[in-house]
């Protein structure tokens, strides 16, 4: 509903500094409970059938029966609203529900607070200092719990049929679930959809990153829908593509580009190591996979003598490191390194680095979620060139891409 300049003008006359519109007493503050107890008298009278004094009141068993008063909490402060009552008892507000003790919007002001990684404390201490208002840590946390629901349904929730794309990663947090403090892998599965749209799949945790349970981590999207993807994309782990396969025979694993030079790199001194890295560049962006192997024996015979295990590396993974010779400029891109998933990784340790540690498993899942529900709002398009890369797709899978 739109609001006139002059009804603003109106509402801002006497106001001479920002105290008087954003202070204790100050504008917003007063409109805020105004506003809130005259929808309370709509609600009273959409309960009763009739307006305050209207004779078609009388004889119809139910009345006004005066008013109570409650404090609430806003994000302008402490209100002490006038709450209307009926003589049955019966009446039962909706923007004050019973036991409530906050106005529609507080709870989710905490929540936005809590998804950019503050503590219980941090949020306590933020609405003394904003607000003036006190907020128990016990009620933080109890709506933030209440997220736990979501994140369930959200966890367990069907998936598509078939993601061309995706990318799988882990990220390592600190939780004192046991009684101890101890590093757990959070596992992500982020998909890009027939759509180029990037999705993320699900969240796991568990006490290492290892290739057994990215199997079970395959087993439970298989159970909730997903019948294929095309190319998974993957850092170095020991089994991992084993394990994909395992359940996605069909499935292309393409090892990470990036990881594969940082492992690379490990060793070499600063001195060397631009002169290293152009070399591995060579490889890596060749035109075609017979380009690749001649700038692999080249980067051997250079380098060899000092570092002889960086060519035995690639060489090692070289049948799933170069796959993406396989595809066209449209698809490379896109699956040469897990830069997706990085991207969302680094996103997601912005809030948690903030925490030196989490006090259960299930707080660490509250955050990731709600940082998560944040960065998505971000994913509006495609990725790049994907209606080219899709295309390619339908060449070179036929009928998988119509599951």
């Amino acid at each position: 509903m739109p609001i006139s300049d002059n009804l603003i003008d109106q509402l801002l006359e006497g106001c001479s500094s920002p105290d008087d519109i954003l202070g204790e007493s100050g504008l917003l503050k007063q409109l805020t409970k105004k506003v809130a107890e005259r929808a309370l008298e709509a609600e009273m009278e959409s309960h009763l059938g009739y307006a305050k004094h209207e004779p078609s009141g009388k004889n119809t068993g139910n009345s006004r029966n005066g008013k109570g008063r409650k404090s609430v909490r806003s994000v302008h402060g402490e209100l002490e609203l006038e709450i209307p009552r009926d003589r049955n008892g019966s009446f039962e507000p909706q923007l004050v529900k019973k036991g409530e003790k906050q106005l529609h919007g507080f709870d989710e002001r905490i929540i936005s607070l809590y998804s950019r990684g503050m503590s219980t404390r941090d949020i306590q201490a933020h609405f003394v200092d904003a607000y003036g208002v006190e907020v128990s840590p016990t009620f933080i946390s109890h709506v933030t719990n209440a997220v736990m629901d979501e994140v369930n349904a959200w966890q367990n929730r069907p998936l598509d049929p078939v993601y061309p794309i995706v990318y799988l990663d882990a990220l390592v947090v600190r939780s004192r679930a046991s009684g101890v403090v101890e590093n757990k892998s959070v596992y992500l599965a982020l998909g890009i959809n027939m759509d180029g749209e990037k999705e993320l799949l699900g969240l796991w945790m568990a006490q290492t990153e290892g290739a057994k349970f990215w199997l079970s981590v395959m087993n439970e999207l298989q159970n909730r829908g997903v019948q294929d993807f095309f190319i998974a994309c993957v850092d170095g782990l020991k089994g991992f593509p084993e394990a994909i396969e395992a359940v996605y025979p069909q499935t292309q694993v393409q090892l990470c580009i990036v990881h594969q030079i940082r492992h690379s790199l490990r060793y070499v001194s600063w001195k060397q190591r631009k002169e290293v890295a152009a070399d591995l560049r060579r490889i890596y962006a060749a035109a075609t996979l017979a380009e690749g192997e001649q700038a692999l024996e080249a980067f051997a015979d250079k380098w060899d003598g000092e570092h002889p295990t960086i060519s035995q590396s690639w060489r090692n993974n070289w049948e799933r490191l170069s796959l993406f010779f396989d595809y066209p400029p449209q698809i490379r891109k896109v699956i040469y390194t897990t830069n997706a998933i990085e991207s969302l990784n680094a996103s997601l340790r912005k809030v948690t680095k903030t925490r030196r540690s989490f006090p259960t498993d299930e707080s660490v899942m509250k955050i990731l979620y709600l940082a998560l529900h944040q960065i998505s709002k971000k994913w509006t398009m495609p990725i790049r060139d994907w209606k080219q890369a899709m295309s390619q797709f339908m060449i070179l899978f036929g009928d998988r891409v119509s599951l």
